[in-house]
Formats: structure tokens, sequence, C-alpha cells
């Protein structure tokens, strides 16, 4: 719960930062800081870094890194509380995309979560026009990448040493992320305190220790109760652009944020038991 108040934080802030640097440049510099210090937690044990906890990292990284910087991007234009929410729906992904690739039609729970939260995305997002913002559908790219994420760990994070396969996943992210900032932008010369501050707050909590966390606790657990305690984070993200931010959310935004929250819950149910869904990716 502690990981998911510190994400629901981090929608402002970085909102805030994205004003003195560029979105691939903080995400780059993000997870550089993260990934020194998951290495130097890692240094006598890298040498044993072997060739198949490098490519699942690296796969997860990968997933890792859309979510990000689809994140990063989407804050650019949509407000710290749409991000949140739209960000969560990931959970109400995960179950539905774990039963296309078991190629298995997904519970009537998950279909209703999928409504439910399709109508809570609309009263949060359209505002009267028949259009989404732009930044609503990369911040709804950023859900997709994360569910990805979250499923791919469930299916290795037992197999490898969590330091390690954590330290491959932000290296990843690193690499990619200034691979698309040197080309496309420009590192301020001085950085900001907004930005500062942002550092200090998603580098090391929010990313080194939140993912490592993570990958560690995933490994006694399933992607669906994962999912599901990630649920709290967009609650958190609204409040916190509430209370700090300033951002108004209507009765009509606040009526999409509850039917987001219902299909999110709906979502990890099983028919039957009211319990969440079993896990059914095989290892």
């Amino acid at each position: 719960m502690l990981v998911t108040f510190i994400w629901g934080t981090t929608f402002l802030v970085v909102k805030r930062a994205l004003g003195g640097i560029g979105p691939y440049y903080f995400v780059a510099l993000r997870f550089l800081l993260a990934f020194i210090f998951l290495a130097l937690m890692a240094w006598r044990q890298l040498p044993s870094l072997d060739r198949l906890t490098a490519l699942h990292g690296g796969v997860v990284g990968l997933f890792l890194s859309a979510g990000c910087i689809f994140q990063t991007l989407g804050l650019q234009y949509t407000s710290a509380a749409n991000a949140g929410f739209i960000s969560g729906l990931s959970v109400i992904l995960v179950p539905i995309l774990e039963a296309f690739f078991a190629r298995t039609l997904p519970g009537i729970f998950p279909l209703l979560g999928a409504l439910s939260a399709t109508t809570g995305l609309a009263l949060l997002t359209l505002k009267g026009r028949l259009a989404l913002n732009p930044g609503d559908f990369l911040v709804f790219l950023c859900a997709l990448s994360f569910a990805g994420q979250i499923i791919l760990v469930e299916r290795y994070t037992s197999d490898h040493d969590s330091l390690l396969f954590t330290t491959v996943q932000l290296g990843t992210v690193t690499l990619v992320s200034f691979l698309l900032a040197i080309p496309l932008e420009t590192l301020p010369v001085t950085l900001t305190p907004a930005v500062w501050q942002a550092f200090l707050l998603t580098a090391l909590p929010a990313t080194s220790l939140a993912y490592l966390i993570q990958n560690k606790v995933q490994q006694f657990t399933t992607a669906t109760h994962t999912a599901i305690i990630f649920t709290m984070e967009p609650v958190f993200a609204a409040l916190v652009a509430y209370f700090w931010g300033q951002e108004a959310l209507t009765w009509q935004q606040g009526i999409g944020c509850f039917l987001i929250l219902v299909g999110m819950f709906l979502a990890e149910l099983k028919v039957g038991t009211g319990s969440p869904a079993n896990r059914t990716l095989d290892k």
C-alpha cells in the first residue's frame, strides 16, 4: 500500500517538473539514478547475472519503458488526476490480457468490469465532447504497457534473483529513454527545483525501491492480486491532485472515477467465490 501511495503522489510532481525538462530526458535521468542505486546494491551479485535473467529482465524492461514514457508524455496534455485514474486501468486489463494469452474467454466479472471502467473513463475524460484528450490516449497506452509488465513479472520473477532482475529492467528503461532523448530533446543547462524535487521522489522510492518490492513480493501472489492492490494508486493520485494541486473534480468526473474503481474490483472477482481470480498463465 505504501508503494501505491508513493506512485499516486508522483503524477502531480512529475507534471510540474515537465515544465523544466523534456519527458524523455526526465524518464532517462530518473531511471539512471534508480539503476545506479540498485547496481550498487547488487554489486557483488552482478558477476552471477546470467543470459536468461538479462533476456527476461530486458523484455519486462521494454514494457516498463513504454509505460513510463507514455505516462510522462501524456502528463503534458492531461491533468494529474486524469493520468492517475487512466493509468489505473491496467488493473482491469491484466485479467483480460491473461485470458487472451491463455486463449480462454475472460469471465463475466472482467467483462462487466471493462464496461464499467469504460463508462467511467468516458465520464472522466470526454468533458462534453466526443473526443478524448490526446494526453488521455497516451496514458491509456501507458496502462496497456503496465498491464503487460505486471503479467510478465508474474511469469518470470520466481525464476530469477529479484535484485538482479529489477536492475536489468531499470537499465533497459534507462537505455531506451536515452536513445529517444538524445535525438529528440535538448538537456537543460540547469534544472529547476521542481525537477530536482521530482527526481528525489521518483528515482529512489517510486522507482528503484518500488519495483524491487514488486518483483520480490509478486513471487508469492498472482498478477490479479497485485493489480487489485494497485487500485489505490489512482485514488491517491486524485486526492493529491485535489488537495495539493488544486485540480477541480466535477460531479461527472467523480462518478467516472467511482465507476472505474468499480470496474477494477469487478475485473478481479471469480464467479462463485467473490474472490480475486486465479492466475491463468503457465510458467
